[in-house]
């Protein structure tokens, strides 16, 4: 059977569609169309079924790229890579959320790169859930840190670690949410009015987040106050770490991971403006394609992330 055809197969069943998989191996669409149906002929089966916006595998078909997908990896490393000495320092492709990935996964894994002998090259780039998780299929990424667990058999997917959410604001923002008093006991005295009034308690406070859709907002609402914000964001600013700088600015409330802003808290630049029974957590998975974690250099990764994990939560 013909590696490239294989290839095709491959990447087509990752992209979903002729078009994409014809864009990532650098091919017209009718040339991908035609080696599809040149292996089809050759193994007598269908291999994809045809629908107006791609395709989608048969049976036949996912068995065909579980079996092939990791062997024809295997061989890209090697062709990457090379066989010489000089050659033998792999690349992992890293991708994840920006604020996570830089301020843990990438400390953690350079750990790594300067190791004699079991060292890597890394290459990281930013994405959310389904950008991270598409480019992961694709084969344009080794590792995905992503807030979302992958669906079928193609990826395979670890809980990596949860992260917790808070509430915070300025000291400001505590005094005078809190009945006028100094923001220790203003934060004291918002918990009790918390009690009472749940979210309507915290109207017309200026709301900063990292979308238009209040994704930590909404989430951290629906989870302590089984409600939803009443005002749309006041500050939308698309990175965490921006979303922390303008809470303690005095800009308003902002919903945090919790190691993001821990250290800010500890100096008092924001407080937290509540202590829920049972605070929001959201967990990260790390992501590989399925077989993949056969080559070292990405089980070395993930095993460094996972017992790195260990000292996050």
């Amino acid at each position: 059977m013909d590696l490239a055809l294989l290839r095709t197969f491959v990447t087509v069943h990752r992209a979903g569609s002729f078009t994409r998989a014809a864009a990532l191996l650098g091919l017209s669409q009718p040339a991908v169309t035609s080696q599809i149906r040149t292996l089809e002929r050759q193994l007598g089966r269908p291999l994809f079924l045809r629908q107006a916006r791609g395709v989608t595998p048969t049976t036949i078909g996912d068995e065909l790229a579980h079996k092939a997908a990791p062997h024809l990896d295997a061989l890209v490393e090697i062709a990457e890579t090379g066989l010489d000495d000089e050659s033998s320092l792999r690349t992992l492709h890293l991708v994840g959320p920006p604020e996570f990935t830089s301020e843990r996964a990438l400390p953690a894994l350079t750990e790594l790169t300067g190791e004699d002998g079991q060292g890597f090259a890394l290459r990281a780039s930013y994405g959310n859930a389904e950008e991270a998780l598409e480019g992961l299929s694709a084969g344009h990424h080794d590792l995905a840190i992503t807030t979302a667990r992958p669906r079928g058999a193609l990826l395979t997917a670890t809980p990596l670690c949860d992260e917790e959410h808070v509430l915070v604001a300025a000291p400001r923002w505590a005094e005078l949410l809190g009945a006028g008093k100094t923001h220790r006991k203003g934060v004291r005295a918002l918990e009790s009015i918390l009690a009472a009034k749940g979210a309507h308690a915290l109207e017309g406070v200026p709301l900063i987040e990292v979308h238009e859709s209040l994704p930590f907002v909404s989430r951290y609402w629906a989870s302590v106050f089984d409600s939803r914000p009443g005002a749309p964001g006041t500050v939308i600013v698309p990175d965490l770490r921006a979303v922390l700088a303008c809470a303690a600015a005095g800009a308003g409330l902002a919903v945090l991971p919790r190691y993001l802003c821990a250290s800010a808290l500890r100096r008092g630049d924001v407080v937290a403006l509540h202590d829920p029974v049972v605070p929001p957590l959201r967990t990260y998975f790390l992501a590989v394609r399925t077989g993949t974690l056969a080559m070292p250099h990405i089980a070395r990764a993930h095993e460094w992330l996972l017992r790195a994990a260990d000292d996050w939560r």
